[in-house]
């Protein structure tokens, strides 16, 4: 299969100046930690490297030294172009780390709001399969065996999921694709073109006996394995890793045990990521206790086959038992909360604030499309704190020692530094730390643009107010921004220091050059 980026230009290593940020910058460096920091200055060098903050600038402050002139005296910056962004006077502008979405099925992009109701087993066969098989050449479904339609398929699908998680602030991803080796790795190539920071997923599963047409064989899946590994070495950019593989068991019930065994060495051998399902549904559990008497739980599958670890993303995590979630939080795995996929699927309610604080294990947000039926984390956030308040209604629950709602600062930790944590990338993204890589979103309340957040007067902050008094309206803002906002709002989106999306130009949308 040809390589794309041979070319196209690789949108985030693409040349940028020395960049001077001035404005309202919002993130969660832990978990109960909400951080505010109005008129803030940020530095972000040439390499997309964040290397200077200062907080609180004001001029009057400092003999009316303008932004630039304070900075150029103090910083370290040997650069001689410097571009002065500005956004310090309007308070309903700020920026917001990157959303960084720990579960997404890019091949099932097409099927977003589709299958209503069908429990999660029948919906795999009916919608599912069918559509990762045409990214196969096996199959008549895509044309016939014809390579170049495969790829047109993969193309149409690949570039608009990517397309559109980056409009709605998404800057890094883990992504399943297919069992297909070469349209996975142009997956992989588009996400350097677009400029999205991704995780690569090939599916992994020769167990599928309810839909035998899309499976592998296991020495199938080795030679894909290999492929995918070395070409994602080959063409990630020299010192940059923005894309990498991860090993996708898809799920217990399809992969035999000399495919999990397999799985479990590989990502030993050669240091990589894990992602796959688990506890989604009672079915799905108790299919698994068939097929693996010898596991007294759907945890100790994975455990046998060396596959929970710190580099694990464990997906749903919903009928989690005490055992299980002991287990999880001792190998320290990450899960995958999804809240409208448990929802549009009807798999149930994930108790977060347990796993959160009664057993430590990190939880990060996925939007999980195409169970979930939205591909914007600010959505799944909203989601989860609804989800977790329809939880706290239950008979029995308020006897429970923790509280099950979520707050507004844990579902934003969740979508930004709890996904950093997820994709083994906290001391690199999900927060504006000095060192830290600049994958950041401008958020507009209140542009000319149409948009869905309606800000008054007085709910904005001002140089007027009290410190205090800034802090709890910008909170208020956040909130409108989470339960009332959608992309529109989402006007500029950088990954690796390079703006790749911008929404601010003569009112259209402009990625990677093209509209």
């Amino acid at each position: 299969m040809p390589s794309i980026t041979k070319d196209f230009s690789i949108k985030a290593v693409a040349p940028i100046p020395y960049t001077l940020y001035y404005g309202t910058f919002i993130h969660t460096p832990t978990l109960n930690n909400l951080d505010i920091s109005f008129n803030t200055l940020v530095g972000v060098s040439s390499d997309g490297v964040i290397d200077y903050i200062y907080k609180e600038y004001n001029p009057s402050d400092h003999e009316g030294e303008s932004p630039i002139e304070f900075f150029q005296l103090r910083s370290s910056s040997s650069s001689k172009e410097i571009k002065f962004i500005d956004l310090s006077q309007d308070y309903t502008k700020f920026f917001f780390p990157g959303f960084i979405d720990t579960h997404i099925h890019a091949s099932q992009f097409p099927n977003i709001g589709i299958g209503l109701d069908t429990p999660l087993l029948d919906w795999l066969n009916k919608y599912t399969f069918p559509l990762e098989n045409r990214f196969c050449n096996d199959t008549a479904d895509n044309g016939g065996n014809d390579a170049s339609k495969k790829l047109e398929f993969a193309k149409q699908v690949y570039t608009r999921v990517i397309q559109r998680t980056l409009m709605n602030g998404t800057t890094c991803a883990s992504y399943f694709t297919t069992i297909d080796p070469e349209t996975t790795n142009y997956f992989a190539e588009l996400l350097l073109v677009l400029g999205q920071r991704g995780f690569v997923g090939k599916v992994c599963m020769d167990c599928n006996d309810p839909y035998p047409k899309y499976q592998e064989s296991l020495d199938d899946c080795v030679n894909s394995m290999t492929k995918i590994v070395d070409h994602l070495e080959e063409v990630n950019p020299v010192h940059e890793s923005l894309v990498k593989p991860i090993i996708t068991p898809r799920f217990a019930p399809v992969c035999s045990r000399e495919m999990l065994t397999y799985l479990g060495n590989l990502s030993k051998e050669k240091k990589l990521p894990i992602q796959t399902h688990i506890s989604e549904n009672k079915s799905e559990i108790e299919l698994v206790a068939k097929l693996f008497p010898d596991c007294e739980s759907y945890s100790q599958v994975y455990n046998k086959y060396n596959l929970l670890n710190q580099s694990t993303i464990l997906a749903h995590c919903i009928h989690l038992s005490p055992q299980e979630c002991q287990l999880i939080a001792d190998k320290k795995c990450s899960v995958s909360h999804c809240p409208t996929s448990n929802t549009f699927i009807s798999s149930g309610e994930a108790p977060v604030r347990k796993y959160l604080y009664d057993y430590n294990i990190n939880v990060s947000l996925g939007t999980d499309v195409s169970g979930g039926f939205d591909s914007s984390i600010l959505h799944i956030i909203k989601h989860a704190i609804l989800v977790s308040h329809h939880l706290s209604m239950k008979p029995g629950v308020e006897s429970e020692a923790t509280d099950c709602k979520l707050s507004l600062t844990e579902g934003l930790y969740m979508s930004t530094m709890g996904g950093a944590k997820a994709v083994g990338l906290q001391d690199q993204i999900g927060s504006f730390e000095k060192g830290k890589k600049f994958d950041c979103q401008l958020i507009d309340l209140t542009s000319s643009r149409v948009v869905s957040t309606d800000v008054f007067p007085w709910q904005v902050p001002s140089n007027i107010d009290t410190a205090d008094a800034k802090y709890d309206k910008m909170i208020d803002l956040l909130g409108k921004w989470v339960f009332s906002g959608d992309d529109r709002n989402c006007v500029g989106v950088w990954c690796n220091g390079r703006q790749v999306v911008d929404k601010r130009e003569a009112g259209d949308v402009k990625m990677n050059g093209m509209k």
